[in-house]
């Protein structure tokens, strides 16, 4: 072990349990919005009880995201050095704006969402969560429109005096086609997760305190993320596929690794379940669907899906000698987790959707317990979607660029990486349970009681009433 493999890893770490809270920000923060629009629409009273209730979980994630978010931009520079000199010219330019226009309109109409409350004319606060929802969507785009780069480099010259990436065309880098497909797939896993927790919160309070005067807004919650968890999970299997046919055509190695495909084959199947060696060079059983593989990486069922020991050929002619091949095993398992998790969310939201048929209230403690472990599978799937993006595109940091371990900081000794490594590890231990008790607590406390308390005298003038916070 040496400092490279603790840098990926402490990398590895931080980056899947960042994005935990990503999706759930990204996709709570819309749902949040359209709660409140129509309340402001209907004047239903129970909109706005669901617009505090998940405005309150909305609120706790979206810190923790960005106190968790921040580590990633200082590992750059602290373990990843020569990475940044080399990238730092095209990085520069998405991460900025991302700072400077998007995180800025996120976070200043978060804050005017949270204490306009009662104080702000209605249209301007509703007008604040969708811009600052318009805003964590647009972080999301900016911060993707970077990873995309080390997918796909375009809009770029190697300086040949000093051997850096410098930027030729920003447009090329914002509209590079693996940003644009990425961006609505990630977005769609996003709506995922938060439908999921949506549903989860809404079912456990319906069938846990039946009669109550919020029924209503409880079983409308739970048909209305049930329906976005079935919408969003159908988005995800469409920009999939499209992110699936240009991924073949950008990083071809990284198809073949997700299947374990050795041969070139014309048509070639998809493996549901192999059992063979780690590896996938030897095969003593598989459950496969054939011509899906081709469909997958072509559009074509009869289309030729190159294998690895042709890629490895093709590379080390073109690269240099060397293995250009990523970790079989992770790449062909995560693909397939990543797919079974987000089908079964979406099995269970069907399920809820059912057990309400006909103004039925859900009864069976099976389906409460599905319910329960929903929000865990989407957010499953987004990781193991990431870590087949990442560990795919191995042994590159840029593809055709850089290789991973030509990224690492030179200086940094295993000792400091260890040190950082554990540092965070433990860091982030406890902020996943401080971040998960907090969800917990807000969630079974339901939605909150409107009631006007009359130990609140609201008599004097606005101006002299002490910002507060709403909840």
């Amino acid at each position: 072990m040496d400092a490279l493999d603790v840098a990926r890893w402490q990398f590895g770490v931080t980056t899947v349990y960042h994005f935990l809270f990503v999706p759930l920000t990204i996709g709570l923060s819309v749902l949040v919005a359209i709660l409140q629009t129509l309340w402001h629409r209907t004047g239903n009273e129970r909109y706005l009880k669901l617009t505090k209730f998940y405005g309150k979980l909305f609120l706790i994630n979206f810190a923790m995201g960005v106190v968790t978010g921040i580590v990633q931009e200082f590992q750059f520079g602290m373990n990843w050095s020569d990475y940044s000199r080399f990238v730092g010219d095209i990085f520069g330019a998405p991460l900025a704006i991302e700072a400077l226009v998007a995180f800025f309109l996120e976070s200043t109409f978060i804050g005017l969402w949270i204490f306009g409350w009662d104080r702000l004319p209605k249209r301007a606060h509703l007008a604040s969560i969708w811009a600052a929802a318009i805003g964590t969507n647009l972080s999301a785009y900016f911060i993707l429109a970077a990873n995309s780069f080390m997918q796909n480099p375009v809009g770029y010259r190697i300086n040949p005096e000093t051997g850096r990436a410098e930027l030729t065309d920003f447009v090329a880098v914002l509209t590079n086609k693996v940003a644009l497909i990425t961006f609505p797939h990630t977005l769609a896993g996003s709506f995922l997760v938060a439908g999921s927790l949506v549903v989860t919160v809404g079912l456990w309070h319906l069938m846990r305190n039946r009669g109550s005067a919020d029924t209503g807004a409880y079983r409308f919650a739970t048909k209305f993320g049930s329906w976005v968890v079935l919408v969003s999970a159908t988005l995800v299997v469409i920009t999939g596929d499209i992110q699936g046919k240009i991924m073949t055509q950008v990083q071809p190695m990284k198809m073949a690794a997700a299947e374990g495909l050795y041969t070139t084959e014309s048509p070639a199947s998809f493996s549901v379940l192999t059992v063979g060696s780690l590896d996938g060079t030897r095969e003593l059983f598989a459950i496969k669907i054939p011509y899906l593989l081709s469909y997958l990486g072509t559009g074509d069922p009869n289309g030729t899906v190159h294998g690895i020991n042709d890629l490895q050929a093709q590379y080390a002619a073109q690269y240099g000698a060397g293995s250009y091949t990523p970790i079989i095993p992770v790449t062909y398992w995560s693909f397939r987790f990543m797919i079974a998790f987000g089908l079964a969310a979406a099995a269970i939201a069907l399920l809820v959707l059912w057990s309400q048929r006909k103004g039925r209230t859900p009864t069976s403690r099976w389906l409460l317990r599905a319910g329960l472990v929903m929000p865990v599978l989407p957010l499953l799937a987004n990781s193991f979607g990431w870590i087949f993006t990442e560990m795919g595109r191995q042994p590159w940091i840029v593809f055709g660029e850089m290789l991973t371990r030509d990224g690492v900081s030179r200086s940094v000794s295993l000792a400091e990486v260890l040190t950082s490594f554990t540092a965070f590890t433990l860091i982030y231990a406890t902020l996943a349970v401080i971040e998960f008790k907090l969800l917990v607590r807000y969630a079974r406390a339901g939605v909150p009681d409107l009631t006007p308390d009359p130990a609140i005298d609201d008599s004097h003038d606005d101006a002299e009433r002490p910002l507060a916070f709403a909840y």
